[in-house]
């Protein structure tokens, strides 16, 4: 900068787009997809139930040209409840140019977690498929050139049960023919209808306003964009997403006046293009950025906001707003655009007890959008193929997720001094010699055992860390050097001991990983200087003089997402009050762990455990070990948590009153606990039909009660608990080592259409789809 004499000017603010305006909701076209595929659908849900008497494997392919839906259609197949109900056994796997049979026999295996047996990974998938009737869904199948590949892995799979099918998606009809054996037989996947793709588009290009405020001189031309589109979805809601950031028609007139739209050359690709040029520039930098992961690549979407900040591709912005907001937004905006695809959930945000970890995908096509524009700045290396060819000089962004990738990056950097500033590596790393010359690296993810080869001196930029899973038992103590450092991911690092003493003076770590390090006994002094903290995953209550108290998380406000204590028997009561967890507002999940419940030296639980008060907000509470015998009175006000979990209290013996919006209900070891909260009465209406019935937990819907000695009662009062429906929405129900429960409650007669049928039941659990009673020694009925 100084020998251009450049001057750094902070640029514009970046536009504020509608998005913004509507929360963190991504625009989800899912039911377009269902009814515009309807027909298809079900002709192809037809034909696989009709093979079931078929003693031979059927392999049927859709056939279609990019963007077309044919991996929709297959999802939509794949989890149709016929489909589900008919198949014993459903896999899923991605296929995409590598068509080796080892490598696809092992991920069938493990991506879908069967059970098998074998030494080898065919006799693996030959013994998880062996006698079942399955469907196996391959999707997005390229290689046309080696069909003896395909039939050593067909020989395997012809040992399902009978009516076992294979259905598969492919744009190249010699692949289609190749694996039926004949040239009949495949499901050519038609165009979409020309009114579907106006509803996709009209969804997309007017999504910032209602339908009586579209206006009409832009929705009189919504026939004409229909047509450039091939009768692509992809293609209609590319070019939607496109239009709208138009708002007058000279401007959409100026969009449809270029050729290259869609053409029988590229498909439509050039459309694809087109959206992606008309993104803000740091928009296309992150989207970009993308194309060092593989294709059909899970993408964990808080760690790729985090490397977009580790990168400087989020532009600063004026006033208070945090650029992990900002990186949230961008993500946001590109997935409404189709950019990203299959996410799950919204980052930084609690959408599901189920699902914490936010993923995306991203589509081929639009893949290929991102390599086009990076050239061999972005390298994924994932097949041995790829390992031995090493990669360019050129790359900036590499992800290695080959074994021995040391190999790989040892033998480049002898050749070469490549300027690397993210590199990940998904497989463990056993000597890497030339890391400490990666002197432009930005973001690092290494799983080792020694973390001697990391010399923070030379890695001054460094923006990201990830050493999570390695077999270390300490880190360098001069990592607390790495001034710049935003990203620290320690996590489930078994043989973790300690922490850097110097890790106050990082202070501008934002996220901490550290959950999983069962050896971490400690948190290093000083912690409350590191004010710009957002997460925190785990804090271990030290019993030392040279460790950090809980008291130091009370500047820590900012703190979100998960936050567990462990070993709070080192807590006193005035502590714990100083902690103000209470004003921790972005909290979503808490978990309150003290070492064991065995001894009377716990009888300072209870004061300790109403010291540690969350605000009312919180959405998961877990407890374990507490040496308490009624629950703590702040949990009363968690009107909205949607999780609890009590487990090892022994002393336990009630629990609070009713939580209107729990979903799961977890209790374990808690020997004291003889029955569940008094219901009060409830009125509601199930399916047009109103249904008076008491409950505690009337949005239940899973609930696991396992080593519970005196549990014996459903509530705590039964005068009229024979005649009333106590779990109306419950679906799984697990009961294990309660030798005192000698009954099940039953319900009085109700009508209301669960699964859509109306009969007279009488039952507590309506909704119940999955029940197991484990070593229930006085259970009568």
């Amino acid at each position: 900068m100084n020998a251009f004499r450049f001057k750094f000017r902070p640029g514009p603010p970046v536009p504020v787009n509608h998005l913004r305006e509507s929360s963190s909701e991504i625009i989800d076209h899912k039911k377009i997809a269902e009814k515009s595929r309807a027909r298809e659908k079900e002709e192809v849900v037809k034909v696989l139930l009709d093979q079931g008497s078929n003693v031979n494997l059927t392999i049927f392919p859709i056939v279609g040209m990019g963007g077309l839906g044919k991996t929709t259609l297959a999802q939509l197949v794949y989890n149709d409840p016929d489909i589900q109900k008919h198949f014993q056994l459903r896999l899923w796997l991605c296929v995409s140019d590598n068509f080796d049979v080892d490598s696809l026999a092992k991920r069938i295996v493990e991506e879908n977690g069967c059970q098998a047996s074998g030494n080898s990974a065919l006799d693996k998938l030959q013994s998880a498929v062996s006698g079942k009737r399955y469907l196996l869904v391959l999707d997005d199948v390229w290689n046309r050139d080696e069909a003896h590949k395909w039939e050593k892995l067909k020989s395997y799979l012809q040992h399902g049960g009978n009516g076992s099918s294979v259905l598969t998606t492919t744009r190249d009809q010699a692949v289609a023919q190749l694996m039926m054996g004949t040239t009949e037989g495949e499901y050519d996947l038609k165009s979409l209808d020309e009114r579907f793709i106006k509803e996709i588009i009209e969804t997309r290009a007017f999504s910032s306003k209602q339908e009586k405020d579209w206006p009409r001189e832009l929705v009189d031309m919504v026939g004409d964009v229909a047509k450039r589109c091939a009768g692509s979805p992809l293609a209609a809601t590319a070019l939607g997403s496109v239009l709208s950031t138009k708002t007058t028609a000279d401007e959409w007139k100026d969009v449809l006046s270029r050729r290259a739209i869609c053409d029988e050359k590229n498909g439509i690709l050039p459309v694809l293009k087109l959206s992606y040029n008309c993104l803000l520039s740091h928009m296309r930098q992150c989207f970009a950025f993308c194309a060092m992961f593989p294709k059909d690549y899970e993408i964990d979407v808080e760690m790729l906001i985090q490397l977009w900040m580790a990168n400087g591709f989020i532009p600063e912005q004026q006033g208070e707003e945090h650029p992990e907001i900002s990186g949230k937004n961008i993500f946001i905006d590109l997935a409404s655009r189709s950019f990203f695809q299959d996410v799950k959930g919204i980052p930084f945000e609690f959408t599901d007890i189920e699902v914490s970890r936010v993923t995306c995908k991203i589509h081929d096509l639009m893949h290929d959008v991102a390599l086009d524009s990076m050239g061999k700045e972005c390298v994924a290396i994932a097949t041995e193929q790829s390992k031995s060819e090493g990669f360019p000089h050129s790359a900036r962004h590499l992800l290695l997720s080959v074994y021995e990738p040391e190999t790989v990056l040892n033998t480049s950097r002898e050749k070469r001094s490549p300027v690397i500033q993210t590199l990940i590596c998904e497989k463990e790393v056993e000597d890497l010699q030339h890391l400490s010359k990666y002197m432009s690296a930005r973001a690092l993810r290494i799983e080792t055992e020694r973390a001697s080869f990391l010399k923070p001196r030379r890695l001054h930029h460094l923006r990201y860390l990830d050493l999570s899973r390695s077999d270390i038992k300490s880190l360098p103590e001069d990592i607390s050097i790495l001034y710049h450092l935003q990203t620290l991911n320690i996590s489930d690092c078994d043989n973790l001991e300690r922490l850097p003493k110097g890790m106050k003076y990082m202070t501008a770590l934002r996220h901490l990983y550290t959950h999983g390090c069962e050896k971490l006994k400690s948190m290093p002094a000083g912690l409350r200087h590191l004010v710009s903290l957002q997460t925190l995953t785990c804090f271990a209550a030290g019993a030392s003089s040279g460790c950090s108290k809980v008291t130091e998380l009370k500047r820590l406000d900012d703190l979100g997402g998960h936050l567990e204590l462990t070993q709070l028997e080192n807590v006193k009561e005035e502590d714990a009050k100083a902690a103000k967890l209470r004003n921790k507002k972005k909290l979503a999940r808490l978990t309150l762990r003290w070492t064991n419940s065995d001894t009377e030296a716990h009888n300072s639980d209870r004061v300790v455990l109403e010291g540690l008060e969350p605000h009312e907000g919180l959405k998961v509470l877990r407890i374990y070990s507490c040496f308490i015998d009624t629950c703590p009175a702040w949990m009363n006000k968690l009107q909205g948590i949607v999780e609890l979990n009590l487990s090892d209290c022994k002393r336990l013996g009630k629990l609070p009153a009713i939580f209107p919006l729990l979903e799961k209900l977890v209790i374990k070891k808690c020997k004291s606990l003889a029955a569940l909260p008094k219901a009060s009465l409830t009125k509601e209406t199930f399916g047009g039909i109103e249904s008076e019935y008491r409950s505690a937990f009337p949005a239940l819907k899973e609930m696991k009660l396992e080593h519970l000695e005196m549990f014996q009662r459903w509530e705590a009062g039964e005068e009229t608990l024979e005649e009333q429906v106590i779990f109306p929405r419950l679906e799984k129900l697990s009961i294990g080592h309660c030798k005192s429960l000698a009954a099940l409650p039953k319900a009085s007669v109700i009508k209301p259409p669960f699964g859509g049928i109306e009969i007279d039941c009488r039952s507590a659990f309506p909704a119940l789809r999955k029940l197991e009673l484990n070593y229930l020694t006085a259970l009568e009925r």
